[in-house]
């Protein structure tokens, strides 16, 4: 029987589970694993993980938070504790994101990731093995460049334009995520079209070009794609570094034994790609707004992180009987 199409994109590109369910990435064995708010509620709803959520709420009231802040506090222990589980079943490196709503703040940002990495050093969990995630506003960039100077390793998320790619280039991150998914959605309702083939995806090609430009360039920060919507879609991208994928989406590929041909070839060369030069604050936050679907995104990209996020602190605030309105 011929592979599957996941074994066979295995040999192209490394695949990573989109995911905090311990369960998916136990049986598709990824070598690494992202995860974000959203996904951080979804796992917190699962039976299995009352008692992380309950003994990350116990450590948070054991270093005297009250209210607010130990809810946020116990949001954060949650998360690395998350991560640790996650560090168990894969091989590689789990991705843990920043507070969203941190986007905007370079200083706090920084700070934010070093207090995740001090929680993921008192379970002995070696920094190498973290990807501190943080949105590729110019100040999640920036905050990015001092934190890789420090032996820290980011991947910037919410990604959807080379100008982002560019400035995250300049940063010398380790990991970008440029969204393939989202990138689809948006053409799809801006240019009110119900399909597009693959070969004319808007988000595969966007990342097809950042891929490109990283690799003409000797770029060393690694492309993961991210958000897909079908398996087409991650085909389209085989040979990317690496794609980050859905559980839903790792099982139709694990039925699926179409033969699986690279898409991306790191020592292709195309004479419409520009060199890389420096791009300062003032051309990226020009570009961020020129480009719409890229502006838009970003935006809401945040947006949706700090809505994940406070749903959970909403669940946290009713499961433990802290007062919504008290303030910290």
């Amino acid at each position: 029987m011929t592979e599957t199409a996941l074994s066979q994109l295995k040999n192209f590109t490394t695949i990573v589970a989109d995911t905090g369910d311990l369960n998916a990435i136990k049986k598709f064995k990824p070598l690494d694993a992202t995860t974000n708010p959203s996904l951080i509620t979804a796992a917190a709803s699962f039976p299995e993980n009352k008692e992380l959520i309950e003994a990350a709420f116990d450590q948070a009231k054991s270093e005297g938070y009250q209210s607010d802040e130990l809810i946020d506090r116990t949001i954060d222990i949650l998360t690395v504790k998350l991560g640790v589980e996650i560090l168990k079943v894969v091989e590689g490196r789990v991705s843990t994101e920043v507070d969203a709503a941190l986007s905007y703040d370079t200083a706090a940002t920084i700070a934010k990731a070093k207090e995740l990495l001090a929680l993921y050093a008192t379970y002995g969990v070696d920094q190498n093995r973290i990807l501190i995630k943080i949105a590729s506003t110019w100040e999640g960039i920036q905050a990015a460049k001092v934190l890789e100077a420090e032996g820290i390793h980011c991947n910037l998320t919410l990604l959807f334009g080379l100008h982002q790619a560019k400035a995250c280039a300049d940063a010398q991150v380790t990991l970008i995520s440029p969204f393939v998914g989202r990138i689809l959605d948006w053409y799809k309702k801006a240019e009110n079209v119900d399909h597009y083939p693959i070969e004319q995806d808007p988000g595969v090609q966007s990342v097809k070009h950042i891929y490109q430009f990283y690799k003409q360039n000797q770029v060393k920060t690694e492309v993961m794609g991210a958000s897909f919507r079908s398996v087409e879609q991650v085909l389209g991208l085989a040979g990317c570094d690496l794609l980050t994928v859905s559980p839903n989406l790792l099982d139709e590929l694990a039925q699926d034994h179409r033969q699986v041909e690279i898409q991306l070839n790191a020592n292709a060369h195309s004479s419409n790609i520009e060199s890389l030069s420096p791009i300062t604050e003032i051309d990226f936050k020009a570009q961020i707004q020129k480009d719409l679907m890229a502006s838009q995104l970003l935006q809401g990209g945040i947006d949706g992180f700090i809505k994940a996020r406070d749903q959970l602190s909403s669940l946290l605030k009713q499961s433990f009987g802290i007062d919504a309105d008290i303030k910290a």
